[in-house]
């Protein structure tokens, strides 16, 4: 009589989280669709308007909670929050050139990156098995690249950068990790790229016109949910049973990008998206399984 009681209640908190993770997967998907379309928009004023909403949220919550907005691992928080900029700015700049579902794939060997960081700056160790499984995510990188002749040069060094800035975002939470709020670490980012990103579009404005300004605002609320979302639902359950929902992003992504910009995918294109997404997935299992 226990276990048909017990099993619902256990698995309740899992189906929850795949739930939400799929909430935060096509939040950010609407994002990035909505980025694309805006690609008329220099690419600091659309960093400003992703950013601002969710440093309102976030400053509001902050300070409604009473938590100090300095926190206090000043010097990792602000490394963090530049390496956040560089890497958003990069993946923006890239939207210019590339499809947006080829964009978002190649921001996903961020763990490439990210282990390579903590070998050296963590002292972790990688089991043989995660290098055979990175070795396959960076061939989709070559296939998408060697086999696609109309994809960017410069959109993917844009790319590819942008992902190697947010492996070293990966290391940082870690460094930060539970000395400071997560509301805080995600306050430090949006602030300074609210700064920045304002700061850059004043000698580059462009008026936005109609729905434009719909869409813009839209950036930071799609965004600061995407985060939130993403983060409950990695709180609620294992890692190796929510994180390879996350890469539903790029389904849906691509999706978007066919039914709504006419985007074109050979069947190259394909094949080398789903070695990098499938090398990912795998050695997400792997790590945490």
């Amino acid at each position: 009589m226990g276990i048909p009681i017990l099993l619902p209640a256990e698995n309740h908190p899992v189906k929850k989280a795949l739930l939400f993770m799929l909430i935060s997967t096509a939040s950010f998907s609407l994002m990035n669709a909505f980025i694309k379309y805006l690609d008329h928009i220099p690419g600091f004023q659309l960093v400003f308007f992703r950013s601002v909403t969710s440093c309102i949220f976030a400053t509001t919550y902050l300070l409604s909670h009473k938590i100090p907005i300095l926190g206090n691992q000043r010097k990792l928080l602000s490394l963090r929050a530049l390496a956040g900029l560089v890497s958003m700015s990069l993946f923006f700049f890239s939207f210019k050139y590339l499809t947006v579902g080829t964009a978002v794939s190649l921001r996903y060997i961020a763990p490439i990156f990210a282990a390579l960081f903590a070998i050296f700056l963590l002292k972790e160790k990688l089991r043989p098995i995660q290098f055979l499984f990175f070795s396959i995510a960076f061939a989709g990188v070559l296939v998408l690249k060697g086999f696609d002749n109309s994809m960017s040069n410069t959109g993917i060094v844009l790319v590819i950068t942008a992902s190697f800035f947010t492996g070293l975002v990966y290391i940082l939470i870690r460094k930060i990790g539970k000395g400071d709020h997560p509301v805080v670490v995600v306050n430090y980012f949006m602030f300074l790229a609210t700064l920045v990103g304002g700061v850059v579009s004043l000698f580059h404005w462009i008026n936005p016109a109609g729905w434009d300004w719909v869409l813009l605002l839209s950036l930071g609320v799609f965004g600061y949910f995407g985060q939130v979302f993403m983060t409950k639902a990695f709180q609620m359950a294992p890692t190796n049973r929510v994180a390879p929902i996350k890469y539903t992003e790029v389904v849906f992504t691509i999706a978007i990008g066919v039914l709504w910009f006419g985007d074109n995918y050979t069947v190259w294109s394909f094949l080398g998206i789903l070695l990098i997404i499938g090398g990912l997935v795998a050695n997400t299992l792997v790590k945490k399984g």
